[in-house]
């Protein structure tokens, strides 16, 4: 395994191995909290990965009993208005990273994920969770409502369930958000880490062009009036039909061989 950990990343590791990527949140004492420190780093890695080649898909994990309890509370007492506005605007600024690169990204989440946690696992693209994995925007408990979680979660959910959790902070258990689509795969605890490589190869087997593309046009189109949706993905497959690896996957097809992908 090639493994790349820059000196300056205190709060989360980042490995490459096999065409995949993991970013590891690793501050287990704090429940994975979100400091700003630890977002700047975050932003920082995703930016790296989506400048890679040799990456075709991203795992985002936490180490320790959560996936991520939310933003790091202990550095948010007695701050100034603008420390508040530039901590969620740096939120904010991970979130859109995540959707922005090219690399698919995975959250495989385990114990809790709140508040920013639930947000980060409902921004990733594919959401993978363990059978005893709990999902929460609890902040209206605490005097803060979860309002940048909120436009996450309510595009990932019905807005009656999203604001049942955002009013309630009441937790929702993995098959819940399954059912609510804010989870993509539930599976027992002991076989998360496997289901989610099988997911990760899978999509890093394709190619990297192709894919990329893919994930830039759905997030594009997916509030589009539906003509004018049609009217850009049209543009997007006829662009994408000139692609080598397109007419690499129409010839292997039909010769009935495994594509050669040159990620182009």
């Amino acid at each position: 395994m090639e493994t790349v950990i820059p000196p300056s990343y205190q709060n989360l590791t980042f490995e490459v191995a096999e065409r995949l990527a993991f970013i590891t949140m690793n501050r287990p004492s704090r429940r994975n909290a979100l400091s700003l420190e630890h977002m700047e780093e975050l932003i920082d890695a995703f930016r790296v990965v989506g400048r890679r080649g040799d990456v075709g898909a991203v795992i985002l994990r936490g180490a320790g009993p959560a996936f991520c309890a939310g933003h790091d509370l202990s550095e948010m007492q007695g701050r100034s208005p603008e420390f508040y506005r530039h901590l969620f605007d740096t939120c904010v600024v991970l979130m859109e990273t995540i959707q922005a690169i090219p690399h698919p990204v995975i959250a495989q989440v385990h114990g809790m994920a709140t508040a920013a946690g639930c947000q980060l696992a409902a921004t990733c693209d594919i959401v993978l969770a363990a059978e005893d994995a709990r999902f929460a925007t609890p902040g209206v408990r605490i005097g803060l409502f979860c309002s940048t979680p909120m436009v996450a979660l309510s595009r990932a959910v019905p807005p009656k369930k999203a604001i049942e959790m955002l009013l309630t902070g009441d937790p929702i258990t993995a098959d819940e958000a399954r059912a609510f689509g804010l989870v993509t795969r539930v599976v027992p605890a002991d076989q998360l880490e496997d289901a989610t490589l099988t997911i990760g190869t899978k999509i890093a087997g394709a190619s990297a062009a192709v894919v990329g593309l893919g994930k830039q046009a759905f997030y594009r189109q997916i509030n589009m009036p539906q003509h004018q949706a049609y009217a850009y993905t049209k543009e997007v497959m006829s662009f994408n039909a000139t692609f080598a690896d397109a007419q690499e996957g129409i010839s292997a097809f039909l010769e009935k061989r495994v594509p050669q992908w040159g990620d182009r």
